[in-house]
């Protein structure tokens, strides 16, 4: 699929000046960005273009209740900046640790608001990229130029969540939401509700509306895995009983985390029948003998093929244990006037029915791409180590991981774009392009995420527009930070793969 989208006639566009990197977006990876460049870099010039009005991406267009991370914040954070709080926080809590990251470090200077990116022409000529970028508080249409792109986005559409339509709609007379798209002031307070899904958004809402809605009801196709978690650490509560330096607090307890995350990785591979039991296990004790945990709690899919549910505190488990929420596992055949009729014949009612039905993916941002004159085709690039792209030079872009922390990644990948941008300096290179060598004729085309590794739906139903991988490196992209730590910061940038002009 080649990544277009149409854009209206807008007037000429005005000169906004040129930089040595432009970072797309003004979130978690993006801030990240910046903070490496200024670090590792600090003779480039850079500027952040964030479309939304503030800094935060997922956490500042979220606002639907009980936003909170679903990882925890000593690897979701930055490795560089300790968190002090409990595992999992808040949308406020973690927009107020990034907060601190801008003021700590300058960096709140350098990004621009409003500036929603609309094409981006490189051209190998000239060396550089060319943006036009569109500000939405005024309407103005600029252009930026720069020597590289880092595509710090994400992977989905804010203001485009995805809802499948399902007959009747229309008949319903209550209010239809979705999480991403959460209205300003809904009272659901004493209201039925009904939240489809039963993902980490779910997992989060249901608990949260629990609390003042007169019921809700979690309603889902096939379960999914769910875990109940006290939300602190011991081994951090601990450590500061000895009173050590946080950055060292932040630093023990994350490796542990990720020591154990490690462990539970190869388990989900080596004995996954057993971890199903053991997960399964868990949710019987927070429900107790007589729930039928099989039904509603027993996945499909293997442990970790798609993303454990954590539940801080169990709260969800408590909210069903207390009758203020109840999970039904069936399947829709149509919306009707008072709610949802099941294909077992069985009616919900409903005064508010909440579609947490998952992202629409949109890669690099629905960004129009042009290399030297042609549209560029996505889903035809190969994924160098899955950050830069065959045929798209002086391009990063930031796509984490699924079973550990997106953060890791974000780190990792900027750690990676300053040893290369120090590579060219040497070089005395002002472009660099992945390319494959002879060696890599004929290799196989992968999916960018495989789905016997990992298989969500909004991964699985946009995989087509996804660029593509292989049985090789550098053209491996195989989601497991516990290898590419070791394996990113060797990568040869003289192997081949890479070309430089």
């Amino acid at each position: 699929m080649t990544t277009t989208v149409a854009h209206s006639a807008s007037p000429a566009a005005q000169a906004a000046g040129h930089f040595d990197v432009l970072i797309v977006g003004a979130g978690i990876s993006g801030i990240d960005a910046a903070y490496y460049l200024q670090r590792e870099c600090p003779g480039r010039t850079f500027t952040l273009l964030e479309t939304q009005t503030d800094f935060g991406g997922t956490w500042r267009t979220h606002k639907y209740p009980g936003i909170r991370s679903d990882s925890d914040l000593y690897t979701f954070g930055y490795k560089w900046k300790p968190w002090t709080g409990a595992p999992i926080a808040s949308a406020e809590q973690i927009l107020k640790y990034l907060n601190e990251v801008l003021d700590d470090h300058d960096i709140r200077r350098h990004i621009r608001y409003q500036h929603e990116v609309r094409d981006a022409v490189w051209s190998s000529q000239d060396k550089r990229w060319t943006l036009t970028v569109r500000r939405r508080d005024t309407g103005q249409v600029l252009t930026f130029t720069c020597d590289f792109l880092w595509m710090c986005q994400g992977y989905y559409r804010h203001e485009k969540p995805y809802t499948p339509e399902w007959t009747g709609m229309k008949r319903f007379t209550g209010k239809i939401v979705h999480p991403q798209a959460w209205p300003e002031g809904l009272d659901y307070r004493g209201k039925r509700v009904i939240v489809i899904g039963s993902g980490a958004t779910a997992a989060t809402i249901v608990p949260a509306l629990g609390k003042d809605a007169a019921h809700v009801t979690m309603l889902q196709r096939s379960p999914t895995f769910f875990f109940a978690r006290p939300n602190r650490n011991d081994l951090a509560d601990s450590l500061r009983e000895l009173d050590l330096p946080e950055e060292w607090v932040h630093e023990i307890v994350r490796r542990r985390i990720l020591l154990d995350g490690q462990r539970l990785t190869e388990r989900s591979f080596n004995d996954p029948e057993g971890l199903r039991k053991d997960l399964i296990d868990g949710a019987r004790a927070q429900l107790g003998d007589d729930y039928d945990v099989d039904k509603h709690f027993n996945p499909r899919y293997r442990p970790w093929q798609q993303r454990l549910a954590l539940i801080p505190d169990g709260d969800m488990f408590k909210a069903i244990r207390e009758g203020k929420a109840s999970v039904v596992t069936d399947q829709i055949d149509t919306f009707t006037e008072k709610g949802i009729l099941l294909k077992s014949g069985e009616e919900l009612e409903a005064d508010i029915i909440v579609t947490a039905t998952g992202f629409d993916l949109a890669p690099l941002g629905d960004i129009r791409f042009t290399i030297d004159g042609k549209p560029l085709n996505f889903a035809d690039c190969w994924a160098w180590r899955g950050l830069m792209f065959s045929g798209v030079p002086n391009m990063a872009w930031v796509f984490g991981y699924f079973r550990s922390s997106w953060t890791l990644r974000a780190d990792m990948i900027a750690e990676f774009v300053c040893r290369l941008f120090k590579h060219m300096d040497e070089r005395g290179a002002k472009m660099v392009v992945p390319q494959p060598r002879q060696q890599d004729e004929g290799m196989p085309a992968l999916p960018f995420i495989t789905p016997d590794n990992f298989n969500p739906g909004y991964i699985t139903r946009n995989i087509a527009i996804m660029p593509r991988q292989s049985d090789r490196q550098p053209w491996i992209f195989n989601q497991d930070f516990y290898t590419e730590r070791n394996e990113m910061p060797a990568a040869d940038l003289e192997d081949g793969s890479l070309r430089y002009g």
